[in-house]
């Protein structure tokens, strides 16, 4: 398979270890030197694009995808906000996306648990409970695109909490997200539910970014011959 890279940090070289490693070939690389180099004749060299860039640019390229008719994988967080409206265009175009908050099996495993943890406090409302995310000091959002996803599902099954909030809960409602920001941290999510007798708590945490760039590259490989808006759980089932 041929992979356009775009976005070559440090996600972005781990993804080329493991999709050299699984005999596949990067046939472009976009990164802030040569973003002229993303053009349609450019991008229709490559079987499937994957996108580790940045905020500001995430939307953009993936509409230069669709342009080109290259499926695209996503795993860039901070631009949600449009979200919707590259679903729409995905649909309408027939093209193919695959976005993730977070692309680590674990992770998504992760996930699953969380979702059935908030299902049960729900029926305990002695439990407080709230979110902490650690990440390395060159993460540029805050807080992390897990970290939302966590939350999202934490307020869905828990009717006590409506909201969340950055670094402080206002209302007994909201649920208070920490973003900490140090050294090269890969990523750690912590979970609390805390009583007067007792405190529960889960946790993930990344030892290396190789998890994130294997989920990515066998998204990739998912993608290939599909068409629509796939996630983690079309892919691993669960």
């Amino acid at each position: 398979m041929k992979i356009a890279l775009l976005g070559y940090g440090k996600i972005g070289k781990e993804i080329e270890k493991v999709a050299l490693g699984r005999n596949h070939e990067i046939v472009l690389v976009i990164d802030v030197s040569n973003l002229e180099a993303l053009t349609g004749e450019n991008l229709r060299q490559a079987d499937v694009a994957i996108d580790f860039s940045a905020p500001g640019s995430a939307f953009s390229n993936i509409v230069a995808c669709f342009e080109a008719g290259i499926p695209v994988v996503c795993g860039t967080t901070g631009w949600l906000d449009q979200m919707e409206e590259v679903k729409t265009m995905c649909r309408q175009r027939n093209q193919t996306f695959f976005y993730a908050s977070n692309f680590s099996l674990g992770v998504n495993v992760f996930f699953a648990v969380n979702r059935y943890l908030a299902s049960i406090m729900d029926q305990l409302d002695d439990y407080d409970v709230w979110l902490k995310e650690i990440h390395h000091i060159h993460k540029q959002d805050a807080p992390s695109g897990t970290a939302l996803s966590l939350a999202v599902d934490i307020i869905a099954a828990l009717g006590r909490k409506s909201s969340w909030e950055l670094n402080k809960a206002s209302e007994s409602s909201s649920l208070k997200i920490s973003a900490v920001r140090e050294g090269e941290v890969p990523g750690t999510h912590t979970i609390t539910y805390d009583s007067p007798v007792d405190t529960l708590e889960i946790s993930h945490v990344a030892k290396s970014r190789k998890g994130f760039a294997l989920g990515a590259v066998l998204a990739a490989e998912f993608i290939r011959d599909r068409k629509g808006v796939f996630e983690m759980k079309d892919m691993i089932g669960f």
